[in-house]
């Protein structure tokens, strides 16, 4: 069997999958308490960059975390648990709204590029006006009280050490850029094309180790993802059998 057919299939190692978004849950928040909680930054300004830089990482393996159980490849055949997965990343991560960013993205496979995919924004217009949009999009009101509602609580309790908490708000934000330039803007603007096909995407160029770097291979293997999206972010390189755009 061809690695095209065999990509098509679910992934049979389901623990992998599991074992990773717990993995990755874990270290976001072993690191978020170490960094919140424990970390003098002006004390020790080389590890509070470094756990900027790995939160900001980790934050966007919380949002693939999320992604991956919206397409059921965590645990495939079985939403409920894949729900409950993606919800506690999404919380983690930014507050999000499960259940709007399940529909939104549904919106996205089902017309990429065109005018009723709610990610493809105003990208003519530019990288900016897009990434405003793209905010605008999955950041409402309710992140708004979630987020704010966890700084006030997180002030009642550390006291004058408050300011840290940016240990959270700073690595989200970072994450939003990152997800977005490299999982939205690279694979779908306009100059990327003439496209291979209807889902309007292309993979980047980048190796292995930068495509994981980036975006946990939804850069580097974005065309691949529309074309198997029931493909976990682990297993995207081995769904390539052709070359890299």
């Amino acid at each position: 069997m061809n690695p095209a057919a065999r990509a098509l299939r679910p992934p049979a190692a389901t623990p992998v999958s599991v074992a990773l978004a717990v993995a990755i849950v874990a270290a976001w928040l072993g690191l978020h308490v170490h960094a919140v909680w424990f970390l003098d930054a002006p004390a020790h300004p080389v590890r509070a960059a470094l756990c900027l830089i790995g939160l900001t990482w980790l934050s966007v393996g919380l949002f693939i975390v999320a992604h991956d159980a919206m397409h059921g490849a965590i645990l495939p055949g079985r939403p409920r648990l894949n729900a409950a997965i993606g919800r506690l990343a999404l919380t983690l991560y930014a507050g999000f709204s499960w259940p709007k960013l399940m529909r939104h993205h549904m919106a996205h496979h089902r017309a990429p590029g065109s005018a009723d995919d709610p990610d493809f924004g105003h990208g003519h217009r530019g990288i900016v006006a897009w990434y405003a949009d793209f905010v605008r999009t999955y950041f409402g009101w309710r992140e708004v009280f979630v987020l704010g509602g966890a700084v006030i609580l997180y002030a009642l309790i550390l006291g004058p050490r408050w300011p840290y908490v940016a240990f959270w708000a700073v690595p989200s934000l970072m994450a939003s850029v990152q997800l977005f330039v490299f999982g939205t803007f690279l694979p779908h603007r306009l100059e990327a094309g003439p496209f291979a096909d209807r889902h309007n995407a292309a993979s980047t160029r980048l190796a292995v180790p930068l495509s994981l770097l980036t975006c946990y291979h939804f850069g580097g293997y974005h065309h691949e993802h529309h074309l198997h999206p029931g493909v976990p972010w682990w297993a995207l390189p081995r769904t390539r059998t052709g070359p890299r755009r």
